[in-house]
């Protein structure tokens, strides 16, 4: 296992965006959802196969609009059709999934066809500009990522541990 500083070029994005290609498939837990990390990771989400995410129980937690630091984004009047584009993405490509409450860290697993996992990190991480490292965050967020097809692995059966079976697929 390493850490990720998720700034510079140790971060979530340049971790996981090599391993989203076609056929591949990608596990999400997380605490937030933003707008705009979908579309920073647009062109790798629509080749991949059948997505997983789990989110908070209440959808005002989400931060679809992102946080205060990812104003620019939001100065792009993109943001209307990132939410019609995102809303078609997860229902058509995406079994999503509620938390029984909130999510008080996030997850990514990246597997492959065989559904072996490639790729998993754990941590302070969430599907937003902080989470993947686009925008800074948090110097104090700890984040692990598995070096090896075995310590990934076992991250996403930890991962499959906390989610409850009945949310599971």
């Amino acid at each position: 296992m390493k850490l990720v500083r998720n700034t510079g070029n140790d971060r979530v994005v340049n971790l996981i965006r090599p391993l989203l290609r076609g056929g591949q498939r990608l596990d999400v837990v997380t605490p937030s959802l933003s707008l705009f990390a979908f579309a920073e990771l647009l062109s790798q989400l629509a080749s991949l196969g059948r997505c997983r995410f789990v989110l908070p129980a209440d959808d005002t937690k989400l931060e679809l609009f992102g946080s205060e630091a990812e104003r620019p984004a939001r100065n792009r009047l993109q943001a209307r059709w990132l939410a019609a584009h995102l809303g078609k993405w997860l229902a058509n490509n995406a079994d999503v999934r509620r938390a029984s409450g909130v999510v008080p860290q996030g997850a990514f697993v990246v597997r492959d066809e065989a559904d072996q996992a490639l790729q998993a990190l754990l941590g302070s991480l969430a599907f937003s500009g902080e989470g993947l490292g686009l925008i800074p965050c948090n110097p104090l967020s700890l984040i692990q990522a598995s070096e090896t097809p075995d310590e990934a692995r076992l991250l996403r059966a930890r991962l499959r541990m906390g989610i409850p079976s009945k949310q599971r697929s």
